[in-house]
């Protein structure tokens, strides 16, 4: 019995852990399921596209995943393309579903409630197609949004418009949250690379062909010819296929999709495909992968299995973000956990619309910081949420093409417009045309576009001109009763006429003059300026001057002519009653100047010349005397007194080259001023009108009369004219007999009017300077910059001047050519390098003399500088011994040469007064030969008495020293004295 019993309890014991053994088993193959919605439009392309890739998400993730806890079991509920519908929907899954989270919705306008209802219940609203600019602004941490938002686009569209130099586009987009969220982002894109919005197109979601058609139409009417389509792919479609019904994908017009159209084209039907050839398109760009390869042959296996009516489907971006969706929300629940997967209820009701009894979500807090920690990388690329907003900015140009679309080039905010993304050269941002692809326009052509066009409607471009009496050459009004037509000629007629003629395509357009019933100006020239801003106008054509204030409200061309405001008034012969006239040819400090550098040359002169030249020497009266009369009579080239230092040669060769031009200058500007008539202005400056409250004068209908105010002057003292006849008229009665004292005009009706009158009247001063005269067109428009670049090309060439000869041709042809003013005084700017250059050689040569000077008397200055005594006396001892002949000099050692004595002494008839300042007047001679001092014999060895020889055994040279004394007024003896140093 022991034995069965030991065998029953073994086999008790192994049921035991067998059974413990699959228990244990059960329990690690049990899952958690968590509720998770799904709310799509199920009757459109990217509902069905959309769930079917959420189901294969979820297959193949768990599929590679098994070990994961939680499994997401999915709720769907179809929205009917309607916001009611949507809401219904995700309130029935937040409260009888407990869905820990939503996919979804398909669109931007059913997403406002829905995350409305996730952030009260703590629920994530996950949404991989509602891509509106305007959600971002709700600002709901429960919503997120696998897609790309509309606004990281439209750089990339105004890249594609800066490019090409298209100066205004029109965005065509769909009246609801989808279509308006993009348009303020778009349009400051557009303005940041100088293209403006004259106008939005904006179509009804539930609009009909006709009504398509109908604004189709209004765009056609319009210059500009660059379009912008932002709405759903079932309106485009419509809309394509109506542009080219009537006519708009020809050439010449421009088509620009965004990324919500693009991403969709390979799902577009073959016959809307035909009528977008040409269009550019902006798409999101995923980058091709193997295992993306394989996921599209799987996916479109799939979904034909599955939905066999439906041919040829292509996977696009939709269905990748759908995908990854789906991937991250499964990540996330798994890192929450197991537990809590339910929804707190307020109340028992299950009242589908009771919104007070919606409960919340215990795991929501959780699960929406799963998802922002949520990294991967999914099938469209890197997977992260930064503000629950994925992140990826790089998109693909494309052109529709044949049956499909080609790219063209990628653009990124980093480099901007590239040709290929592993492109070396992205250093920095780039609008180049050389790194785009070859384009296919509408029209099948390959020229680019324009971006404008005339109006097709048959209107002409109206040309406003204002009508005047006055300067009639710039624009000329005239009528023909008997046939009832105006013409409209004049300079700045033709002047249009010609820039126009230069334009690559025909302008039709026609003048309409600015006046009223009765045919006068119906207006000034800012509102005629202003007409164009109202759009009676397409432009203005005139004498219409350029200023900050008009260009606020109308664009201006380029000037086609030079203008400024100038004063002009009477002038008044003074030549005759000047009796210093001499003096006008010279400016007050060139003839100081001028003085200066005399009195210095003499200086110079003198102190270069009297320690060595007997006629720079005597009294000191004397010898400032000579020194100025030396350097003044250099005027003449009188000089007497014969220099005989070289150094004193250079500084006089310099001076006469100044004195020369200086009075060459001088005579001939004096000779202008005796001969020519003076005329001088009444006035020289506009401050003296205004501080004397005189009258003065200005074109009637002129900006001129706001600048007249702002310089303060009195309205009651301004006088309007028309014409120049009556401009004369005013200016020669005068201020105080009922004319005016001057006349503000611009410049080109100044010369117009001098031309006539140029013996009486002269222009003084420039009082405002503006931009010349242009052409007006409203701001924005495209014929600015082109006609602008036409201008340059007739200013620059012939016709400028062949339409002058014609209009302006006598503005220089005045008969009465007396009213030649003098040229104003020489100035010392106008000399100063001479006389820079006559110091600089002065001063050189002054330094050279006084270094020589200290250098061979150097012993003696020494002496006495060592010598006890004041500074005083040391300095008037040195000035002593400069003032002393130079006995060495070359000078005195010729008369001893010449007269081939060693000593003479001629005595008079009468000692010299010993108390006598000077030596006798040689008046009388006497001579006494003393014994010869034969130091040298006859130039040659010395005696050796006298010395012995060096002792290279040659004797030292020895100089001879001349000494004439002269005591004048005085009878006496004048004595020579040859001496020699070292005798």
């Amino acid at each position: 019995m022991k034995i069965p019993t030991r065998i029953a309890f073994s086999f008790l014991f192994c049921f035991i852990i067998l059974s413990k053994s699959n228990f244990l088993a059960k329990a690690q193959n049990t899952t958690i399921s968590v509720n998770v919605g799904v709310i799509l439009d199920f009757d459109t392309w990217t509902g069905n596209m959309g769930l079917s890739c959420i189901n294969m998400a979820l297959a193949d993730f768990y599929a590679s995943h098994n070990h994961f806890k939680t499994r997401l079991h999915l709720h769907s509920r179809d929205s009917k393309c309607d916001v009611v519908e949507a809401a219904a929907g995700a309130l029935d899954l937040i409260k009888n579903m407990e869905v820990q989270a939503i996919i979804g919705p398909q669109n931007s306008m059913q997403a406002n409630f829905m995350i409305d209802l996730g952030e009260k219940a703590q629920v994530p609203i996950v949404s991989f197609s509602a891509t509106s600019p305007s959600l971002t602004s709700i600002r709901s941490p429960y919503f997120f949004r696998v897609a790309q938002n509309d606004s990281s686009q439209v750089k990339a569209i105004s890249a594609i418009v800066q490019v090409f130099g298209w100066r205004e586009a029109v965005p065509i987009y769909v009246d609801n949250s989808f279509g308006e969220g993009i348009i303020p982002y778009l349009v400051d894109a557009l303005q940041n690379v100088d293209a403006r919005v004259p106008y939005r197109s904006i179509i009804s979601p539930s609009a009909t062909d006709d009504q398509i058609g109908e604004e189709l139409y209004k765009l056609m009417t319009m210059q500009t010819r660059v379009f912008i389509v932002h709405m759903p792919t079932n309106i485009s479609s419509r809309l394509f296929n109506k542009a080219k019904e009537i006519g708009m994908m020809s050439e010449g017009y421009i088509w620009i999709t965004t990324n919500g159209i693009t991403n969709s084209l390979s799902s577009l039907e073959r016959s809307v495909l035909d009528s977008m050839q040409g269009v550019l398109g902006v798409k999101t760009y995923v980058l091709e992968t193997k295992e993306l390869e394989n996921f599209r042959v799987r996916w479109k296996s799939k979904f034909q299995q599955d939905n066999p009516t439906i041919l040829n489907a292509e996977l696009n971006e939709l269905g990748l973000w759908a995908y990854d969706t789906a991937s991250a929300i499964a990540r996330a629940v798994e890192k929450v956990g197991t537990t809590n997967f339910y929804i707190e209820q307020t109340t028992a009701s299950r009242n589908l619309t009771d919104l007070e009894a919606i409960g919340v979500s215990q795991n929501g807090p959780k699960l929406r910081e799963a998802l922002l920690g949520t990294r991967f990388t999914g099938l469209a690329g890197d997977f992260s949420l930064v503000n629950g907003q994925l992140q990826s900015s790089t998109f693909k140009i494309i052109n529709v093409n044949g049956n499909g679309a080609r790219g063209i080039a990628f653009w990124t905010p980093e480099n901007g417009l590239i040709r290929e993304l592993n492109s070396r050269n992205t250093s920095t941002y780039s609008t180049s045309k050389k790194n785009l692809g070859p384009i296919i326009w509408p029209g099948d052509s390959s020229s680019v576009p324009k971006g404008w066009e005339v109006p097709t409607n048959g209107k002409k471009l109206r040309i406003g001109v204002p009508v005047t009496k006055g300067f009639s050459e710039f624009v000329k009004v005239t009528h023909d009763a008997n046939n009832n037509r105006t013409q409209v000629t004049g300079y700045s007629i033709d002047v249009f006429n010609a820039v126009m003629e230069t334009l690559p395509y025909a302008v039709n357009y026609e003048f309409i003059p600015f006046a009223n019933s009765s045919g006068g100006s119906a207006g000034s020239y800012n509102d005629l300026v202003y007409q164009v801003y109202l759009r009676n106008f397409d432009a203005v054509v005139g004498d219409t001057t350029i200023t900050a204030n008009r260009s606020n409200f109308v664009d201006f061309t380029l000037p086609y002519i030079e203008s400024e405001v100038s004063l002009v008034v009477p002038i008044r012969d003074n030549g005759s009653k000047n009796a210093w006239i001499f003096l006008k040819p010279l400016s007050w400090d060139l003839w100081i100047t001028s003085g200066c550098f005399f009195a210095f040359t003499g200086f110079i002169v003198w102190v270069l010349e009297h320690r060595i030249n007997e006629d720079f020497r005597g009294p000191p009266s004397h010898q400032i005397g000579t020194s100025l009369w030396y350097s003044f009579s250099t005027l003449v080239f009188a000089q007497r007194e014969r220099v005989v230092s070289n150094l004193t040669r250079f500084v006089v060769i310099i001076w006469v080259f100044v004195v020369l031009i200086l009075t060459q200058s001088y005579t001939a500007s004096l000779t202008s001023l005796l001969t020519i008539q003076q005329l001088q202005p009444t006035v020289t400056d506009i401050n003296q009108l205004i501080k004397n409250g005189e009258h003065v004068g200005y074109q009637g209908g002129s900006f001129v009369l706001g600048i007249l105010k702002e310089m303060k002057f009195d309205e009651n003292k301004l006088i309007i004219y028309d014409t120049p006849e009556e401009c004369d008229q005013l200016l020669s009665k005068g201020s105080a007999n009922g004319g005016i004292a001057g006349a503000i005009i611009e410049t080109p009706m100044m010369k117009l009017f001098l031309g006539q009158y140029c013996s009486k009247y002269t222009m003084v001063e420039s009082i405002y300077k503006t931009d010349g005269f242009g052409f007006v067109f409203p701001i924005g428009s495209p014929l600015v910059s082109d006609v602008s670049r036409a201008i340059l090309n007739v200013t620059e060439g012939k016709k400028r001047k062949e339409i002058e000869n014609a209009w302006l041709g006598n503005q220089n042809n005045c008969t009465n050519s007396n009213n030649e003013v003098s040229s104003a005084s020489l100035t010392l700017a106008s000399f100063w390098g001479l006389f820079l250059i006559a110091g600089v050689a002065s001063l050189l040569s002054l330094i050279i003399s006084m270094s020589m000077f200290l250098y061979k008397e150097r012993q003696q200055i020494l002496i006495h500088f060592h010598s006890e005594g004041s500074i005083l006396r040391r300095i008037h001892h040195t000035l002593g011994i400069f003032d002393k002949k130079d006995l060495k000099s070359h000078t005195f050692r010729n008369i001893a040469l010449q007269t081939g004595i060693d000593s003479v002494q001629v005595i008079g008839a009468s000692e010299a007064s010993p108390n006598s300042k000077y030596t006798p007047s040689p008046s009388s001679y006497s001579t006494n030969t003393e014994p010869p001092c034969d130091c040298l014999g006859a130039f040659g060895t010395p005696p050796r008495e006298y010395g012995d020889l060096s002792p290279n055994g040659q004797a030292s040279q020895l100089e001879p020293v001349i000494e004439l004394i002269s005591y004048p007024n005085q009878e006496g003896t004048i004595t020579i004295e040859i001496a020699h140093e070292n005798c």
